[in-house]
């Protein structure tokens, strides 16, 4: 199930608030500029490749407008699953906003704006556009399984800039 918890910084281990309603969730984020969109599935067989995926896709990524789009897949299987997931956890910000479609699958980003962390837990069908220089990080959890749609425009736009902040290991993770 997708949601957004708000943790204040000061206590990560509580959320003020832990919203599970499509609306409520684009709403709350909304506030802060980013997007929570849910596309409809497409008809795509297991195992698909990227062409075929992207293809699917096509609609609605013209829609979105970016230059560019890949395919990422992850699994539990992944010989780098460690490595991945202890980079995705780095704090960073973007030049240019960070978007995935998730066609498969489950990832948790944590959005840090201001005084709050916004976890936002995506899955299947889900759209996530976080507005560039937002800070966050993302956790594909100890066992990772998703198949998402990136978009950017630019590669140096999309290279993520760390901050060093450990920030995540603070706040509940995909698996907690």
């Amino acid at each position: 199930m997708s949601y957004v918890a708000v943790y204040p910084v000061a206590t990560p281990d509580t959320p003020n608030k832990v919203l599970t309603h499509f609306d409520d969730i684009a709403a709350v984020l909304a506030d802060h500029g980013v997007r929570f969109a849910r596309w409809q599935p497409e008809p795509v067989e297991k195992g698909a490749s990227d062409a075929a995926l992207i293809a699917a896709y096509q609609t609605q990524i013209d829609a979105l407008g970016y230059a560019h789009v890949e395919v990422l897949r992850v699994t539990g299987d992944h010989p780098q699953n460690a490595e991945l997931r202890a980079q995705g956890l780095h704090e960073r910000r973007c030049k240019e906003g960070e978007v995935r479609f998730f066609i498969a699958g489950q990832g948790l980003f944590g959005l840090h704006i201001g005084d709050y962390v916004y976890a936002v837990r995506c899955e299947k069908n889900d759209l996530l556009v976080i507005p560039a220089e937002v800070v966050h990080w993302f956790d594909m959890g100890e066992n990772p399984y998703f198949v998402a749609l990136r978009f950017f425009n630019s590669v140096d736009g999309c290279a993520p800039e760390l901050n060093g902040d450990s920030i995540a290991a603070r706040f509940p993770g995909l698996d907690d």
